[in-house]
């Protein structure tokens, strides 16, 4: 059975090359491009994880967190939050808001995000 990954990214560059990286392991991947519309996206589509930016247009990305998990038919969906804000702070809300990870955008982003995906047992 084909896996489903919703993007939830503002960055339609940083996006679609999530999206084509992704795409490498026979993966189906939509992209979301605000916290509101990812979190409708999340609900319609229920996913079999979400990667998550934290800073987004509408919603941020720990309210959109907090209302999948708070949602019964989202609440099992793993959550990696991808996002440029690298403080412990951060991360550790993240973390508080019900992301299963949390992965700061550095040059080794996308190979983290494909470990937590693996060892999740996405890809």
């Amino acid at each position: 059975m084909v896996k489903h990954i919703l993007i939830v990214e503002d960055s339609r560059t940083q996006a679609i090359r999530l999206k084509l990286e992704l795409e490498r392991y026979d993966v189906e991947v939509n992209i979301a491009t605000t916290g509101t519309a990812g979190l409708r996206a999340a609900r319609t589509q229920i996913p079999d994880a979400i990667v998550l930016d934290v800073e987004l247009p509408e919603m941020n990305g720990f309210s959109v967190c907090q209302a999948v998990k708070a949602d019964p038919r989202t609440a099992h969906v793993p959550v990696v939050m991808l996002t440029r804000r690298d403080l412990a702070a951060d991360a550790l809300e993240g973390l508080e808001v019900g992301a299963d990870d949390y992965i700061p955008k550095d040059t080794f982003a996308e190979q983290n995000l494909i470990e937590a995906l693996r060892h999740l047992g996405l890809l």
